[in-house]
């Protein structure tokens, strides 16, 4: 096999580069939830639909995170899309250290006591079936167990270290 000469330059895998490969890569930004002592709350642009059936889905979520205690323990998960509106509550949930439940978020308690945030394109609470380690995360497999996907407007995206919009 010969390099072609429009590869540029080529780097041996690292973390940098798995990070820099994946700012290229146009993400769907959810924000995931459980409730626990506290709920908790973070933004994720590893969802993924896995199975229409079962209805299942992933994500990862890093077991250094202050999420991870509360979502190791946790039977279900909320399952959150957000609007190109919703750039803030993104921001606040991706923010250490934030209270991300405080205002001006807006939510409520849901089904098996999961938050759910409103105003965001659609939710669903999930039924918690695994949690695959993988480095320094858990890929967490769930399964829908109800949800509403009426609302309405455009996706909210993760781009080159950024949110985004969809562009027409």
């Amino acid at each position: 096999m010969t390099a072609s000469p429009d590869l540029g330059t080529t780097r041996l895998a690292s973390p940098d580069l798995l990070r820099s490969v994946f700012r290229q890569h146009a993400a769907g930004v959810a924000v995931i939830t459980a409730g626990g002592p506290r709920p908790v709350g973070f933004t994720a642009t590893s969802l993924t639909s896995v199975a229409a059936e079962p209805p299942l889905i992933s994500f990862g979520v890093g077991t250094g995170s202050s999420s991870w205690p509360v979502v190791a323990n946790a039977d279900h998960v909320g399952v959150h899309i957000l609007g190109e509106h919703q750039q803030e509550l993104a921001a606040t949930f991706a923010r250490s250290g934030a209270d991300r439940f405080a205002p001006p978020t807006s939510w409520r308690t849901g089904p098996e006591g999961v938050p759910v945030l409103d105003g965001v394109l659609a939710w669903m609470v999930c039924r918690v079936v695994a949690r695959v380690p993988a480095g320094d995360h858990r890929i967490v497999i769930a399964e829908a167990v109800v949800g509403d996907p009426a609302g309405g407007g455009r996706p909210l995206l993760y781009h080159q270290g950024r949110f985004t919009a969809l562009r027409d």
